[in-house]
């Protein structure tokens, strides 16, 4: 099958549909719905139990899609939004449904996403499909090893072969607290390591005062990118008690995983929201990342888990995806009883005018129509 090419599914010039949203015709659908399927199955198989949570919830300002949901007002005057971030609805119905576990739980997920402002980061789209997992009440180094091998094999499943690249955020802030940069400036600088920008860090560096030591930390961070090396540099750089933990974590995990890992020890970004290992797999031909995931905590309850964005992994994995069963055209309910139970695909015929029907096969580019128990090649 080709390729599916979603920055080219509507003409620029359609008003058709809101910006930043698209129709999906049926090949796509198909391919989508066998991506999502395959993947549940994945998820199940591993014992991760599949849960639904309702596309409108309470907006709160302590959402951390606040600022970029859609927001509507009820009746009754309640604030609410629509659903635009998964991990949060999965805390809350954890807290709600099952405050007592028992733990560790895991669950699985899948629907839309909606998002009040574009984002490059995901790929201009306001409206959009994701399935995943979380893994919540541990957090050992075992049960991030899980997720990360988790998330390769289901990408495996279904056919897509990817690069695991692992960070710890809370590891440059660490490493910064230890060289005695102040907190607000720790803030400022996060963004400029995450990007690996060189330029905006010496410029950082100078606006602030920081010594010439501390401005090669920074750029050491920037630089930690690598293989399981990169654990080892990490850990000649880290002096204080959280660094320290960081690493051993990270090469706790590592221990445990037999796949191929990267890591990118100056990841920083949303460091307010991670509270231990990131991560985000990429796959060839795709310049964003198709999973992404991470620790965090649901108030006393540490949890993790990962998201694969739907419309990225259909891009990625059209080409792999099974062949469509023969389409025919049967002729009475007979023929399409027999050709169903064959294995193919069929569409009743709604009249008896052979003109009409086979102008239609052409159209839809049928070969063949049943007929009883009889498959005939479509001929005039």
């Amino acid at each position: 099958m080709p390729p599916v090419s979603l920055s080219a599914r509507v003409p620029t010039h359609s008003r058709a549909v809101p910006e930043g949203t698209r129709d999906v015709l049926p090949p796509e659908w198909a391919w989508r719905e066998h991506l999502r399927a395959r993947l549940a199955a994945e998820f199940a198989a591993w014992g991760y139990r599949g849960v639904d949570v309702p596309a409108l919830e309470f907006a709160s300002e302590g959402h951390p899609q606040n600022a970029r949901a859609f927001k509507l007002i009820d009746a009754g005057g309640e604030v609410l939004a629509l659903r635009s971030e998964f991990t949060t609805a999965i805390g809350r119905l954890v807290r709600v449904r099952f405050p007592a576990g028992p733990f560790p739980l895991r669950l699985q997920y899948g629907g839309r996403l909606w998002l009040r402002m574009l984002t490059s980061e995901l790929g201009r789209l306001r409206e959009f499909g994701q399935v995943g997992v979380e893994l919540i009440g541990v957090a050992t180094p075992q049960a991030d090893a899980e997720l990360l091998a988790l998330g390769t094999r289901a990408l495996a499943a279904v056919g897509v072969q990817a690069v695991m690249e692992v960070g710890y955020p809370g590891f440059v802030d660490a490493v910064l607290e230890d060289a005695g940069v102040p907190e607000d400036v720790r803030d400022a600088l996060h963004n400029a390591i995450d990007r690996k920008s060189g330029a905006d860090v010496d410029l950082l560096a100078i606006g602030h005062g920081l010594g010439p030591e501390v401005t090669r930390t920074l750029h050491f961070l920037t630089d930690l990118y690598g293989g399981p090396e990169v654990l080892a540099q990490a850990a000649a750089l880290a002096q204080g008690e959280r660094a320290r933990a960081a690493v051993a974590h990270l090469e706790a995990v590592a221990a445990l995983s037999s796949g191929e890992l990267l890591f990118d020890l100056g990841a920083t970004r949303r460091y307010d929201y991670y509270t231990g290992i990131t991560f985000r797999a990429y796959a060839q031909g795709l310049n964003q990342p198709v999973l992404g995931g991470g620790r965090y905590h649901l108030g006393d309850l540490p949890g993790a888990g990962f998201a694969i964005g739907l419309e990225r992994l259909t891009e990625v994995a059209a080409q792999n995806l099974p062949q469509a069963p023969e389409v025919v055209l049967a002729l009475d309910p007979a023929g399409a009883e027999a050709a169903r139970a064959a294995g193919l695909v069929a569409e009743l015929a709604w009249t008896g005018d052979r003109s009409e029907l086979l102008a239609y096969c052409r159209d839809r580019g049928i070969r063949r129509w049943a007929q009883g128990q009889t498959l005939t090649e479509v001929t005039a």
